[in-house]
């Protein structure tokens, strides 16, 4: 074989290892972001739960309330008990402001 064809072997074969090993990164990258999201799942889930458990024992719970009982922010919050609302496992009472607050349905 003339060095020109061995050459052109050798890149080819570099340039397809290249872009198996490219790939082969790339799933297990996105394998860590899927875990990561799975915790993230994992966290809502149980962060909801507890805001059930707490409405168990006590009659209403404000955004506040869940910001403090979860060390959540207040949009997290929010975003939380309008998700428990719109399950239809709470309801919420009064419509803007501090007067607004979630009870069971």
């Amino acid at each position: 074989m003339n060095k020109t064809l061995i050459f052109i072997i050798v890149l080819i074969t570099g340039i397809i290892l290249g872009v198996i090993w490219g790939s082969w990164k790339k799933r297990k990258k996105l394998g860590g972001q899927n875990n990561l999201i799975s915790g993230q799942v994992k966290t809502k889930i149980e962060n909801k739960e507890k805001i059930l458990e707490f409405l168990k024992s006590n009659e209403k719970i404000t955004n506040d309330q869940a910001q403090e009982l979860l060390s959540i922010s207040d949009a997290t919050a929010e975003r939380y008990l309008d998700e428990l609302e719109k399950e239809d496992k709470i309801k919420q009472i009064g419509k803007t402001g501090n007067a607004v607050y979630y009870q069971l349905v």
